[in-house]
Parts: C-alpha cells; sequence; structure tokens
C-alpha cells in the first residue's frame, strides 16, 4: 500500500505534457514575410504544436531565393527539416540539389493549373502584378508602364520569387523582344531591393509610384486597414502565376513529423490563415471559403505560367537581359 501513491505519482508524470526543451523539434526554413507577427506563422505554429507534441520553429532566410542559396551552402548539414517558400521558378534548381524527399501525398487542391509533382507541396498562390494608388493613371500593359512616367521599384531576381518573376513574365509576354521591354522600363526603375517587403515598405512610404507585388495586395490594405486606395494593375498580356510550395529535407531527423506538417499545411488549420495573413489565394479553398471583399482569383484575363523545366531554361537568359538593361 505503501507504494501506491509512488505509482500513481509515476503514472501522472508519464501523462504530463513534456517541457519544452524535450520536445521534438520540427525546424522550418521560410522567408521573412511569413514569420512576422502579422504573417501565418504563428497562427500555423499554435495550430500544429497544438496536436504534434512538437516545438516548430520557424527560421526565416530572406526571400525565396536566398532561402534556396541557404539550403545549398548548408547541404546534407542542414538542420532544416522543412523548406516552406520555394515557387515553381525554383523547383527544377531545388530539386537538382538531391536536398529534398519525396512527399508521397496525392492531394486535392484548387490551382488554377494541374499539379503532379512528386517532392513539393503547393500551399498557395497568386498573380504577379505591380500595385498603385487609387487615382493614378494605370497602364494595361508591361509595355504601357515601360512607356510611362510613374516610378517603381522592384526586387532582385537572383535573391526574390518576385524578382523572378518578373523577368520571366517579361521574358515569356515578349519572348523577342525582352531586351527593349526592359531598356524602355529601366529609366521607372528607382531601385531593386533584395526582397518584397522591402520594396513594399517603399511602396507604403510613398517613396515610389508603384511596386511589384500581387493582385491580391490591395485585399491587405482593405480588410486589415480599411484602406480602399491601394489598386493592382491588370495587364491584357496576362500576369504571370506564382505557387508557393514547400518541401521535406532528405536529412531530416524528424521524418514522420515533417510528413505530418505537410499534411497538415494542406488542412484548414493552415489554409485558413492564408487569404488574411500571407495575403494570397489558399492551395486548399476553406471551408469557410475566402473573406468578403477579397481578391477575384478569375480577374487575370491570361495565365502566363512556365513549367519548372521551363522556367529553370528561361531563367539565365531572362536575368541576363535584366541586368543588361540596367547596367546601361
Amino acid at each position: 500500500m505503501k507504494s501506491l501513491p509512488l505509482q500513481i505519482a509515476g503514472l501522472l508524470a508519464l501523462a504530463a505534457p513534456l517541457p519544452a526543451q524535450d520536445l521534438p523539434v520540427l525546424e522550418v526554413y521560410t522567408y521573412d514575410s511569413f514569420v512576422t507577427e502579422w504573417g501565418p506563422g504563428p497562427a500555423v505554429e499554435a495550430a500544429f504544436e497544438a496536436d504534434c507534441a512538437c516545438d516548430v520553429r520557424f527560421t526565416a532566410q530572406g526571400d525565396g531565393a536566398a532561402l534556396l542559396a541557404r539550403l545549398r551552402l548548408e547541404g546534407g548539414r542542414t538542420d532544416a527539416d522543412i523548406v516552406l517558400g520555394l515557387d515553381t521558378n525554383l523547383i527544377a534548381a531545388a530539386r537538382g540539389t538531391g536536398l529534398f524527399a519525396p512527399h508521397g501525398m496525392s492531394p486535392d487542391l484548387d490551382l488554377p493549373v494541374d499539379w503532379d509533382d512528386p517532392d513539393f507541396l503547393p500551399y498557395d498562390w497568386g498573380w504577379f502584378a505591380f500595385v498603385a494608388n487609387v487615382g493614378t493613371n494605370l497602364p494595361e500593359s508591361l509595355e504601357e508602364l515601360a512607356a510611362s512616367d510613374l516610378s517603381i521599384v522592384i526586387q532582385d531576381p537572383r535573391s526574390s520569387t518576385p524578382g523572378l518573376g518578373l523577368v520571366l513574365w517579361v521574358a515569356a509576354a515578349y519572348p523577342d523582344r525582352a531586351e527593349e521591354i526592359w531598356a524602355e522600363l529601366a529609366d521607372n526603375i528607382v531601385t531593386v531591393t533584395p526582397g518584397w517587403s522591402e520594396a513594399y515598405g517603399l511602396f507604403t512610404d510613398a517613396e515610389v509610384d508603384a511596386v511589384l507585388s500581387y493582385t491580391t495586395s490591395p485585399s491587405y490594405h482593405l480588410l486589415a486597414e480599411d484602406d480602399d486606395g491601394k489598386v493592382a494593375m491588370i495587364f491584357d498580356e496576362g500576369h504571370a502565376l506564382q505557387i508557393e510550395v514547400a518541401g521535406k529535407v532528405a536529412s531530416t531527423d524528424q521524418p514522420d513529423l515533417a510528413d505530418d506538417f505537410l499534411a497538415f499545411m494542406l488542412t484548414d488549420g493552415f489554409q485558413g490563415a492564408i487569404a488574411t495573413t500571407n495575403w494570397m489565394f489558399p492551395a486548399v479553398t476553406p471551408a469557410g471559403g475566402l473573406p468578403d471583399g477579397f481578391a477575384d482569383p478569375a480577374a487575370v484575363p491570361r495565365a502566363i505560367y512556365l513549367t519548372p523545366e521551363e522556367a529553370a531554361e528561361l531563367r539565365d537568359p531572362a536575368i541576363d537581359a535584366w541586368r543588361a538593361a540596367l547596367s546601361r
């Protein structure tokens, strides 16, 4: 009988939650804006940790292209279990590292294109667009933008997924005139920033007339700030499609936990946070749908979509055309 209290105490100890320092850690590399207090990171972390008995650690590595560069540098020694924030324009290069493992899933996704990639799972998507203030004389094409006197800020395609998306957009929309379009755009460009956050800050600080962003960006100002003063330019030649993805790192020491996170990523616990924190279209529309007043996913007249292989082939010449124009 004297041992009964000790037995009960032992059972209670086994039932008690583990201290944070004893929980398995899931290391997720992502981009800067994902982990800000207004980004999806805090909500996603809390929702997954509520069921996983683990500690999710988001590590910001700049923008998407910088994220891939960091992973290449670390190689098989990386601490990352999941990389979240690459996109279709970087998939071929990411797969070429040999650092990713198949996800083994067959998800039902709400994307404008079919998806069957074995290694990378989408979590959101959007259309690249230039965003300006209401009342601006809005161009109706990239060519008209280049001919206008609007000042713009863009992102570096070597470190930023929107920046890379833009140079591929120009190359795909004007395959025989990309260098000409860039030469005409050069005098509109006030500066080129390493990532999206820096560029958008210059726009909201009224340093430029327009910024390379997404058709969904005005939704942030409307729904989060009650400000209907921002608008996305819709171009006749169409808009480049971005699909953001996550992948499991092959060297992870938490393979089951990584698999659980990827599966969770396509549930309402994750997808429900995307529209009003990452300000993109969810890869799986949540049960409640998109918020009232959110951007129309069908507003773009034509999709400009490059497969990962097409993007890889076009990447270097597209960046070369951009560099040549801006160095003159």
